[in-house]
């Protein structure tokens, strides 16, 4: 059975988690990370250098990097739903997960880490406020892709949705002010009434 090392309440882990999920593939997960600790073991550093969850052993092939991992799932278990098998429809899909490590998750990282995991005598108040101001301009992008879309590649779910849904649930789950992107709003709703979303995503944020 596919083992998985990580703590649940990860927006990382819950994207392996997520795309496990809907693609219905049995695992093992094991609590690894902050409180759980695990990663600093020579076991763990020998499957990934970095101390960082998640890790997966499908096998004997192991992979770090979240989205790898979601790549790597969606590769072998889900060509033709998750995985496009159209390169140029793929493409449309896995750009999505770049733009989220790159443009998407700096800011919101920020405000989930400032608003959620630091306590509020701790908070730089400016910064927060910056990246949540940042984040509502960014996700103008998105809501622009999504305009006429269910998911972010067309019609039905792929691999690009997970990283954007996850990242999303600490968009709109945390107590803020946020600007109006219905075209986001919509697809964020349709997502949550994935069962495998609510399953891994929609969880207390902490």
């Amino acid at each position: 059975m596919l083992k998985l090392w990580g703590r649940n309440n990860s927006v990382n882990v819950q994207k392996v988690i997520w795309c496990l999920e809907e693609l219905e593939i049995p695992y093992d997960r094991i609590d690894a990370g902050m409180q759980y600790g695990v990663v600093g073991t020579p076991e763990f550093r020998a499957m990934n250098p970095n101390g960082l969850v998640p890790v997966i052993d499908d096998g004997g092939a192991l992979i770090w990097e979240s989205n790898a991992i979601v790549r790597y799932l969606g590769a072998r278990y889900g060509k033709g739903t998750l995985w496009p098998e159209d390169p140029a429809a793929r493409a449309q899909s896995d750009k999505w997960m770049d733009w989220c490590a790159t443009v998407y998750w700096p800011p919101m990282r920020e405000v989930f880490w400032g608003l959620i995991r630091t306590p509020p005598e701790k908070r730089n108040l400016e910064l927060i406020e910056t990246s949540r101001s940042k984040a509502g301009e960014i996700l103008k992008i998105l809501d622009a892709a999504l305009a006429g879309r269910d998911y972010i590649a067309g019609k039905q779910l792929t691999i690009g949705d997970i990283p954007l849904g996850a990242i999303s649930w600490r968009w709109f789950g945390i107590d803020m002010e946020r600007p109006a992107r219905p075209n986001v709003e919509a697809w964020f709703a349709r997502l949550s009434q994935r069962g495998a979303f609510r399953k891994s995503v929609l969880l207390p944020l902490s």
